[in-house]
């Protein structure tokens, strides 16, 4: 089989590609009916972004989905986008567009393989299987020939698998490294079956905290599939406004994406609302993997001690452990989930700009951030919550 057999393609709309044929490469693993891996890669939750405008025309985010042909079938695909800028991507290049200007070149716009506001390590190379590895070199060669005919300054794939960082990188593009904080469920039986597993100190603190929370003056509750209702994104697009405006001073998001999310992308959801008087007052929002959940939105209204705390990260844990989930991840950044039982981990992106000096520049730098986070990595977590013995036993 030889990949000048393949045909790359664009798309300017995942429609023209077809859910069908998408998810054969996406989620192969849902065909029967279970739940995806990644429910950030399927259809539905990619189209949703694109219909309800959160990507597209003046977003900074333009489609251009990439197919792989063989034979007139699609063996590979990938969510790749054209920007106009560095925001909701959460792997930081703003630094680099400013030296690449600074030295007179244009970095924007670029290409970026990624699913849209959502730092969750997932495949990016979306392949049939069987297909994976020349399925993954036709997608990375269609990608850089797209940037250099078109005079783009890079490509970026962020948040991929370590499998396919290790793949790219043997196929000329630069690695990256950088941190999140993941919570592993080690098969306990319930929350206190963690918490025998943290230190005695740390373990009070976190009764304390939850006390604390649940102590707000109302109820925590979670809500999934049909239990979840309308008016609960009503609620949360309120949250979510408040906090996008604090931390990216607009929000990604827009609100038809949740109405979106109510007709099409419910039973992918685990929706946390702490209610007073049946009024919702905070909401944390997660999506469930096959074996994991993916925290990913906290807002409120109010004002209360821990409740962030106990909305995001400790109901989030009581999830995973009643579903049987391996793993939360919470998200981007945050040494504060640390002392809440979440460790870190390292996280892949990879890089290819075309000024070649441009390029050594980076890849120097590159190496000595990779140092760097697997030190601060090895540091943090011998300051982790867990008993000695246990801790030393984590992976």
């Amino acid at each position: 089989m030889r990949e000048t057999q393949i045909e790359i393609r664009t798309h300017d709309r995942i429609a023209e590609i077809g859910e069908a044929v998408w998810d054969a490469c996406a989620c192969p693993e849902a065909a029967e009916g279970g739940r995806p891996f990644d429910p950030f890669t399927t259809y539905r939750f990619l189209e949703a972004l694109e219909q309800s405008g959160s990507v597209g025309r003046g977003t900074g985010w333009q489609p251009t989905y990439l197919t792989a042909r063989l034979e007139g079938e699609v063996i590979a695909c990938a969510p790749l986008y054209a920007k106009s800028h560095s925001q909701g991507e959460y792997i930081f290049d703003h630094n680099w567009a400013h030296a690449y200007e600074g030295a007179g070149g244009q970095y924007y716009p670029k290409l970026q393989i990624a699913v849209p506001f959502t730092p969750a390590t997932g495949r990016r190379f979306l392949t049939r299987p069987g297909c994976e590895e020349i399925g993954l070199s036709a997608l990375v060669q269609g990608a850089i020939r797209l940037a250099a005919n078109n005079d783009l300054s890079s490509l970026h794939v962020t948040f991929c698998t370590e499998a396919e960082a290790e793949a790219g990188r043997k196929i000329g593009l630069m690695h990256r490294q950088s941190q999140q904080f993941h919570w592993e469920n080690h098969g306990y039986a319930d929350f206190d079956a963690f918490l025998a597993d943290l230190s005695s100190r740390k373990r009070k603190n976190i009764r304390k905290e939850r006390a604390r929370a649940q102590g707000f003056g109302g109820t925590i509750r979670t809500v999934t599939g049909d239990r979840i209702e309308p008016e609960h994104w009503d609620a949360f697009w309120v949250f979510y406004q408040d906090t996008g405006s604090r931390k990216w001073g607009s929000p990604y998001l827009t609100r038809a994406f949740f109405d979106i999310a109510q007709e099409v992308l419910r039973d992918d959801i685990a929706l946390v609302l702490a209610e007073r008087d049946g009024v919702p007052v905070a909401g944390a929002l997660n999506f469930i993997g096959r074996e994991v959940l993916y925290g990913r939105y906290w807002g409120c209204i109010e004002d209360h001690p821990c409740l962030h705390f106990e909305a995001c990260y400790y109901q989030a844990i009581d999830f995973a452990i009643a579903n049987g989930l391996k793993r939360v991840e919470a998200g981007a950044q945050g040494e504060h989930k640390l002392a809440r039982g979440y460790l870190p981990v390292p996280c892949h992106s990879l890089h290819w700009v075309a000024d070649k000096g441009f390029a050594e520049a980076i890849a120097r730098y590159l190496e000595a951030e990779r140092a760097a986070i697997d030190e601060d990595i090895e540091i943090l977590t011998s300051y982790g919550p867990f008993r000695r013995v246990q801790q030393e036993e984590q992976p």
